[in-house]
């Protein structure tokens, strides 16, 4: 019933009005109510059961009230779901669980990729199909192709529901060469930032590169080859090798194949991208050239911070970042090193280690740290090479400065820089006789892997997200 513009308390001025016929009515009403209840307690007084009637009518009073607070308190004042298409509330009990287990009401994200037809209705269609699964769509992005649109989604589905649902719902919907892989909080970030904060750390490290086109990508193979002038193995005749002809045959824009996209490095040579369980979009491409791009316009550079430690011995050494400008102070330590300690390093003829620096020490294919004494002298480097999708760690310590701890320290530099751009392993390369890189691995404290073949040792180290922390306190910094 709406009630009387007279019966609503009005504001004039900030006070409230009252009127004397609202009061009239009250009061009227409140007579009337004494009345009839004295006229029925003296015709139920005066009677024989009178009393009895009393306390039965007390006693269906007090009935009614509880039942009433009781159905009020089990239903509240909601309306029925099925008045409002709501999902009833789940029990606390199935928001939360103990030891992780997975539990009634909990979500996951997704991260999706499906193809659909260029026209009206066909996104409606699949929106309409994951929402009858209860998923909820956090980001939407279209890829616009020759034909169709490939549209990437960022998924919150409950976590019983299985991946295979909800492509088969998305099939059912339109949409083809559905792809689904879990996602993370990362996934939250909107593109643009995302790009932009790659771009950022791009900017302040040539190294970065690689790492950024990978969290650009996904999970894919990236591979720099070297242009045909630094090409260090020719095939016999004189011809050039694959490496060579891949290089010369990427053009200054790129190319994109499906599921490789080739991009012409700034030095000349070309970077390989490779993902094949799903095809680059033209928009994924353009984002990444973009990027190469921004790195060839600002040139070679690295962090130029450094460290200063002192060994259990008493000497100092600092520990910086190295690149192409040390070529000729790293070569005058390949000189310095006996052929035993280069043969450990390299695995192959100690006439060929000279050959391999200008490739080590190019930001391009990771990063390497450098140990030199007060007087500037090299006398130990450390490299984390990007190995496609693989982390290598090698170590090159002057024989007068091994067993000081010296290359320890590089070690767990190196790891601490795996561990920040997302490693989930790094391995090293090296002879069984290498006792001494045998120890500093072992020193890391991390979980280790040997595999022995005709005398080469490879050892691999599963890094934990806690070793971050453990291991890079006193890292070189390195965005």
């Amino acid at each position: 019933m709406t009630p009387d513009m007279s019966d609503v308390t009005r504001a004039r001025n900030g006070r409230p009005v009252h009127h004397w016929r609202r009061d009239v009515v009250e009061l009227a009403a409140l007579f009337t109510a004494v009345a009839v209840a004295d006229a029925v307690a003296n015709l139920i007084g005066h009677g024989p059961d009178g009393p009895a009637l009393l306390v039965m009518s007390a006693a269906v009073l007090l009935a009614t009230a509880g039942f009433h607070i009781w159905w009020a308190r089990r239903h509240g004042h909601a309306p029925p779901t099925s008045d409002t298409d709501a999902r009833p509330p789940l029990p606390e009990e199935q928001r939360a669980g103990a030891d992780g287990e997975v539990i009634a009401g909990a979500t996951a994200l997704w991260r999706m990729r499906t193809t659909v037809k260029d026209e009206p209705g066909s996104l409606a269609a699949l929106c309409t199909a994951l929402a009858g699964l209860r998923v909820d769509i956090l980001s939407l992005q279209t890829h616009p192709l020759a034909e169709g649109t490939v549209d990437e989604f960022l998924l919150r589905a409950p976590e019983a529901l299985a991946a295979s649902e909800i492509t088969r719902a998305v099939a059912d919907a339109g949409g083809t060469g559905t792809w689904i892989e879990r996602g993370d909080a990362h996934d939250l970030v909107d593109a643009p930032t995302r790009v932009l904060g790659l771009a950022t750390r791009t900017a302040l490290d040539a190294a970065e590169l690689p790492l950024a086109l990978r969290q650009l990508l996904g999970r894919c193979t990236i591979r720099s080859l070297p242009s045909p002038v630094f090409s260090t193995s020719p095939e016999p005749g004189g011809r050039p090798s694959a490496s060579d002809r891949a290089a010369e045959s990427a053009p200054v824009e790129g190319a994109l194949e499906d599921t490789v996209m080739r991009l012409r490095a700034p030095e000349g040579g070309v970077i390989t991208v490779e993902r094949p369980y799903l095809p680059f979009t033209p928009t994924e491409f353009a984002r990444a050239r973009a990027l190469v791009e921004l790195d060839a316009r600002l040139g070679p550079r690295i962090p130029r911070s450094q460290d200063v430690l002192t060994l259990p011995e008493g000497n100092d050494i600092t520990v910086r970042r190295a690149d192409e400008n040390d070529l000729s102070a790293a070569t005058a330590m390949h000189e310095r090193c006996s052929p035993r300690t280069l043969s450990m390093r390299y695995h192959g003829p100690v006439g060929d280690a000279d050959r391999y620096l200008k490739h080590l020490l190019s930001p391009r294919f990771g990063r390497t740290l450098a140990a030199q004494t007060a007087s500037g002298r090299l006398v130990g480097l450390g490299h984390l090479l990007w190995d496609g999708d693989e982390t290598e760690i090698a170590l090159l310590i002057e024989d007068d400065w091994q067993r000081r701890g010296v290359g320890s320290e590089l070690l767990r530099r190196l790891v601490a820089m795996a561990v920040e751009t997302g490693c989930e392993h790094v391995y090293a390369v090296t002879q069984s006789s290498n006792t001494g890189m045998v120890a500093a691995m072992r020193g890391l404290g991390l979980p280790l892997d040997y595999q022995i073949e005709e005398g080469t040792l490879v050892i691999t180290a599963q890094l934990e997200r806690s070793a971050a922390k453990r291991l890079g306190e006193r890292r070189v910094e390195a965005p």
